[in-house]
């Protein structure tokens, strides 16, 4: 799955797309607007609420690089 993620996103933004950006990593921070940056999971009973078919990976488009992935936990009861 994670790679056909990555396949589709270079097919439709290659790397050497005819971008004004001059830093040379356009795609990836177009990649990176069409993800997004964040995301919201829901944990039941201490396990991840997913889907039969859901999961979750992180994608890097301006790397490798080191990041660093921040989790907060609020609990409502």
């Amino acid at each position: 799955m994670q790679k056909d993620v990555e396949t589709a996103l270079d097919t439709l933004i290659p790397w050497n797309g005819p971008y004004t950006h001059t830093e040379g990593n356009a795609a990836a921070h177009i990649k990176a607007s069409l993800v997004g940056g964040s995301q919201t999971l829901f944990i039941d009973q201490g396990q991840l609420a997913l889907g039969t078919w859901q999961g979750v990976f992180l994608a890097e488009f301006d790397g490798p690089r080191q990041r660093q992935v921040w989790v907060k936990i609020r609990s409502d009861s």
